[in-house]
Formats: structure tokens, C-alpha cells, sequence
């Protein structure tokens, strides 16, 4: 059996990216083809674990300000967990994997976003996560103002149903800003892997782009 293809999605919050994710999701299993899907942090019993409390506002209130050293483990001990229990299995079984969020999210938000530097962020991935590697990755990079505006608009939202993953976008602008320019920079340095969408288009506009672009790495027919 082939293996299977890992496609991953990168961006700011509200970039627009889950979304995305779960449009192609539903294109290429009505194709016919297994599709298996998974967010970072999350989609594993310890990986939801952990999500809670990287992504709660209230975290910090509770258990204190969690160091940024601190946040990159619990970030790679979810992304081993998941590499371990998820990524592998599907690919092994020929599955096209669709991850939102991966290393390129650490080396930006730990690395660029709370200062610790690429370098550590990419040995801490090949200790943790074997060096895989996705074969495509989908970066939504839109108008920083737009997705932060997206972003904080969802989180309202969600925060007046009693669910709160506020606590990345309480960051200040300045954090972002470095988020935005450290996906910049990977694009350029990886351009064979990373595939750039910096376009304020329509939803539908952005889908049909993605979609081909698959299509051709999977040499998949468009339509």
C-alpha cells in the first residue's frame, strides 16, 4: 500500500484556514479518497488535554503565567502524541491527512511570537516528532488586520457560549506582526514544501485555488 499524502494548514487565527481545511476535506471524500482530520493542539484524549490549557484565557488565573519554554513542550508533547497515535496510522494506511496547525505554528508563535528562535523550535521537532515532515502546506496569510479582526470577532463569540480560546489573541499586535513575518519568511525559505495565499478573496475563490493545487500534488483530476 502507498503511502499516504500530509497536508497541513498554517496562518493566523482567523486567516480562514479551518475553514479551508474542512471544505477540501469534504471535496476529496466525495472524490472517493480517506481523508482523516486533525487540529493542534488537539484530537487526541491528551492532546484535548492540553489544548485547554494553552488555548483557555483563564489558564493563567489558575495555574499562573505559563513560561514560553513551557508552552513550546506542551506544544511538541501534544504533536508527538498525535504524530504517535494519528498522523502515522493514517499515512501508513494511505489516507490523505489534514492537519491544522503544525511545527510551521511553533516556529511562528514560540519561536517568532514569544522570542525563543527558530534554531530551538526546529530541534526541538526533530527530537519530538522524528523530523516528519508535511508534503504540502496550505498558508493563509491575509491582511493582518483582517484575520486579527476575524480572530477576536469568533472569540467573543464563543466566549458568550462559555467556551474561551482567547488566550493568543489577548496578545498585543506587535506579537502578531512577528507571527506574520516569520510565516513570510518560512514561505521563502521552503518554497518547494509551502504554498502562500496572501489574497483578501472570497472564501470560494480561496477554495478552488487550494484545490488545485492539491490536485496537482496528487495529480487528482479538478472539478
Amino acid at each position: 500500500m502507498a503511502r499516504g499524502f500530509f497536508i497541513t494548514f498554517e496562518g493566523l487565527d482567523g486567516s480562514g484556514k479551518t475553514t479551508q481545511l474542512r471544505r477540501l476535506a469534504a471535496s476529496l471524500e466525495a472524490e472517493g479518497n480517506t481523508v482523516v482530520t486533525l487540529r493542534q493542539p488537539g484530537s487526541t484524549p491528551l492532546g484535548d488535554r492540553i489544548r485547554s490549557i494553552l488555548l483557555d484565557s483563564r489558564s493563567e488565573s489558575t495555574l499562573g503565567p505559563i513560561a514560553p519554554l513551557t508552552e513550546m513542550a506542551l506544544m511538541f508533547a501534544d504533536r508527538a502524541q498525535a504524530i504517535h497515535e494519528v498522523i502515522l496510522p493514517a499515512l501508513a494506511a494511505g489516507s490523505i491527512v489534514l492537519c491544522d496547525r503544525f511545527t510551521d505554528s511553533s516556529e511562528a508563535y514560540q519561536g517568532a511570537g514569544r522570542g525563543l528562535g527558530s534554531q530551538r523550535i526546529l530541534e526541538m521537532h526533530a527530537a519530538a516528532c522524528d523530523n516528519l515532515q508535511p508534503d504540502l502546506t496550505i498558508l493563509l496569510l491575509p491582511s493582518l488586520e483582517a484575520s486579527l479582526k476575524r480572530a477576536r470577532r469568533r472569540n467573543q463569540r464563543h466566549s458568550t457560549k462559555g467556551s474561551d480560546e482567547n488566550r493568543f489573541e489577548s496578545e498585543s499586535d506587535d506579537f502578531y506582526r512577528r507571527i506574520h513575518a516569520k510565516y513570510e519568511e518560512i514561505a521563502a525559505r521552503e518554497p518547494h514544501r509551502v504554498f502562500p495565499i496572501r489574497d483578501d478573496a472570497s472564501i470560494e475563490q480561496i477554495q478552488t485555488l487550494i484545490r488545485e493545487v492539491v490536485a496537482t500534488r496528487l495529480a487528482l483530476p479538478v472539478g
